[in-house]
């Protein structure tokens, strides 16, 4: 018999702070990148404390918006790319924004282009989440994605250094396990999966997209996720992006806080709001999930039968920036069509497609 204090759990506020992001990508250089950055970091430190006001004291998540510090590479080489724009796993970043969750007493969740010692000249698009102390507490590196470097790309190397709870890190806290998807990343049930049966109850999604009118894919994806693994999804779109060619709302709107039965709590219009924002209730959740029955999804899953199908019908290869030696290689953004289209011609060849 479950004990009952095994399942109690608080309740808190989670905010999807919907902030506009201000592009670096006609920044010269580093230094004039770096101005654009520190004046982000600058404008949440008013805009985070303000939010938690009004929202109320019990709020303890806040997430932001994918690559809310710089936009997204626009023609830049992946080198460009890394020396302009990336911050280090021990950079001058993260040691504002854990100030800024230190003072607010909050868990500050966000995503970033990163560059790491291991592999120099790569970068990764990093989900991070800060405790309440200041300290990173979980750093998630993006798999799937369509002309960046991942981790697959460099699997072995990165297994060896990171281990698979590297690639798939939950933080147990105090007010509930928690994970990080990134953005696109949504629309991939095996990652979500794949964390949710390492404990995660809370998915914090920094994502950047189209938030229009109709049921967008992501949209769609959202409430499957939540869903499928019994979880609270916190997903925060931005408020619009500032400073390249497109109409700057063209990627802005519609964050939503999701709770574990897919339904929407939640959902922000368009343009820099924190009306995203509801109650994560674990107590509820930790119950639903102990529950019996048709709706319990996790507990009926038979994993063990997909295995042999997952690991041979064909997927995107590990490794392709590794050469025989276990040295990485830095690609050209030619180097990621190639590898999808490679992909693709196997999945034909083998009439899956």
């Amino acid at each position: 018999m479950l004990e009952k204090q095994e399942l109690l759990g608080p309740s808190y506020y989670g905010i999807a702070l919907q902030t506009a992001v201000d592009a670096i990508n006609d920044c010269a250089n580093r230094e004039d990148a770096q101005i654009i950055m520190n004046a982000t970091i600058e404008r949440l430190a008013s805009e985070i404390p303000a939010s938690k006001r009004f929202v109320g004291p019990d709020s303890k998540i806040i997430v932001l918006p994918e690559y809310f510090l710089t936009a997204y590479p626009l023609g830049d080489t992946i080198e460009g790319w890394a020396q302009k724009a990336c911050i280090h796993v021990d950079g001058s970043e993260y040691e504002k924004l854990g100030k800024i969750a230190q003072d607010n007493d909050i868990y500050l969740a966000g995503n970033a282009y990163e560059i790491d010692d291991h592999f120099p000249g790569l970068y990764f698009q990093t989900c991070f989440i800060i405790g309440p102390n200041g300290n990173v507490i979980l750093r998630y590196r993006r798999l799937n994605s369509m002309f960046a470097p991942t981790p697959h790309d460099v699997w072995d190397k990165y297994l060896d250094i990171y281990g698979m709870e590297g690639v798939f890190p939950v933080a147990k806290t105090e007010i509930g396990n928690l994970a990080a998807i990134a953005s696109e990343e949504i629309l991939y049930p095996e990652i979500a999966r794949c964390l949710a049966m390492r404990g995660a109850e809370v998915f914090l999604h920094s994502t950047g997209e189209m938030g229009n009118m109709s049921e967008t894919p992501k949209q769609i994806a959202r409430k499957a996720r939540a869903l499928e693994n019994m979880a609270y999804i916190i997903s925060a779109n931005s408020g619009s992006i500032r400073g390249h060619e497109l109409p700057k709302s063209s990627t802005d709107g519609r964050s939503a806080v999701i709770n574990y039965k897919g339904q929407i709590m939640t959902e922000a219009g368009y343009g820099e709001t924190m009306t995203a924002n509801d109650c994560i209730d674990l107590n509820a959740l930790r119950k639903y999930r102990r529950r019996p029955g048709m709706s319990n999804y996790l507990a009926r899953q038979r994993f063990e039968m997909f295995a042999d199908t997952y690991g041979n019908e064909g997927s995107q290869k590990a490794n392709s920036l590794l050469d025989q030696n276990g040295n990485h290689k830095i690609p050209d953004r030619a180097h990621f069509i190639s590898a999808q289209t490679e992909t693709i011609a196997n999945l034909a060849k083998k009439k899956v497609i």
